[in-house]
């Protein structure tokens, strides 16, 4: 079985949010930062490089599989914002609808840049991927 390759780091959030060379991502990756701090009332992690991580979980898998991971986080990557939400976003259809300019994966939400999407729609989102944390 191949091991993770992203894991819990000692890096510091902030200091990569800062080494964000264009500034509205910067901008945004800080605004995202606080909402995630907000619903979580956790500290933000660093996982593998470029993910920043709130509510660490121990997984364990029927197959036999266990790993570490995060409970909700983000990534803002040159293409786009991605939020690793917890839960289904079939569940959250209805805000998605509400929300503006985005596209979905498996756990996945991608955004652009925050201006494309309703920010009060996109806390309600990522609170309700909080619940029974």
């Amino acid at each position: 079985m191949a091991e993770l390759k992203t894991k819990l780091t000692k890096l510091s959030v902030e200091d990569f949010i800062n080494a964000i060379a264009e500034e509205q991502k910067r901008k945004d990756a800080f605004a995202i930062l606080e909402m995630m701090k907000k619903a979580t009332k956790d500290k933000p992690k660093m996982w593998g490089p470029s993910i920043i991580g709130f509510c660490d979980v121990h997984l364990k898998y029927e197959s036999g599989r266990e790993l570490d991971w995060f409970r909700i986080g983000f990534s803002p990557r040159k293409q786009n914002i991605t939020l690793y939400l917890s839960g289904t976003l079939d569940s959250r259809a209805t805000l998605l609808k509400k929300l503006g300019k985005h596209k979905t994966g498996k756990g996945c939400l991608y955004i652009n840049k925050l201006s494309d999407v309703d920010t009060k729609v996109l806390e309600k989102i990522i609170t309700q991927s909080t619940k029974g944390l």
